[in-house]
């Protein structure tokens, strides 16, 4: 029923999944590791059918619908469009259709197109910014630089969608702790998203970015260095009713607040937190 492995974002454990393309189009992300098995594929629409007619017998009335895999918006508007209308025929229960966002294909969209494909049913992009930084998002060959992060958001954000950010902590390593803090919470208050997460970077064995944790030219942060660039990222947020989390397993304190409302609370629980019996700091993540 589906090409494996499948991913989906954690506040999409309950939707159903509809596969439309296999992996990612650009699948370069040094620390990724998600699609790097796959070859990338766009499924004829012969087969999306012959897909979902198998999870109707499965799912009759979701509430919600998730389309993976890596990045739907790279399929031409017309053919997402088509596909957005037989879903919502199939499924008439589903109340938010969802997908990644990656962000050359929001670049590369049309401001109508954005709009046409919001108005036919797409609701909710994840948008992995991963970080604002220039060097850092060269480092990690995200294919696109700081203007052009912002540029990719704020046009969903612009078209309608509601839009969910992603920053990955420690992603700079040591050596640009503080800028990817800094240019992260510059990019995430341009963009202005609807929801904005945290997670910390856990290396797989699967990416690039072991070999060079191996190899010495990436040393990842410590626990402590971890919470100091958290404590300085939120300092530097400036939004607007923006739904914070970080509550992913991968972090040391489970967070929830609005930003900027509950900044000042935030901050100040991670500092108690860092300086806490309860945090045992235990070195840096290894492979």
């Amino acid at each position: 029923m589906y090409s494996m492995p499948l991913y989906r974002p954690p506040s999409e454990a309950r939707s159903l999944i509809i596969q439309i393309t296999e992996g990612c189009s650009h699948n370069k992300c040094r620390f990724c590791y998600m699609y790097k098995c796959k070859q990338f594929r766009l499924k004829s629409d012969d087969e999306i059918k012959e897909h979902i007619n198998e999870l109707k017998a499965y799912y009759k009335n979701p509430d919600r619908i998730f389309l993976a895999d890596g990045n739907v918006l790279c399929l031409k508007t017309d053919k997402l469009v088509s596909l957005l209308n037989y879903i919502k025929t199939e499924f008439p229960s589903a109340q938010r259709i969802s997908s990644y966002s990656g962000p050359l294909d929001l670049i590369r969209k049309t401001d109508e197109e954005l709009k046409l494909i919001r108005e036919h049913g797409l609701e909710f992009l994840y948008l992995g910014v991963e970080s604002g930084s220039d060097k850092v998002l060269s480092m990690m060959e995200k294919g696109v630089n700081q203007r052009e992060m912002i540029e990719a958001g704020q046009k969903a954000v612009k078209a309608g969608f509601k839009l969910s950010c992603m920053i990955i902590s420690g992603l700079g390593g040591e050596g640009l702790m503080e800028e990817h803090a800094v240019e992260s919470a510059k990019v995430i208050s341009a963009i202005n998203p609807h929801y904005f997460s945290l997670l910390r970077l856990v290396v797989e064995e699967e990416s690039e970015l072991a070999d060079d944790v191996r190899q010495g030219k990436f040393k990842l942060l410590n626990p402590i260095r971890i919470l100091d660039e958290n404590i300085l990222m939120l300092e530097n947020m400036e939004l607007t009713d923006c739904i914070f989390r970080a509550n992913h397993v991968s972090n040391y304190l489970n967070q929830a607040g609005v930003l900027n409302k509950d900044k000042d609370m935030l901050v100040e629980r991670l500092k108690k937190f860092r300086e806490s019996n309860d945090f045992i700091p235990m070195g840096n993540d290894r492979l």
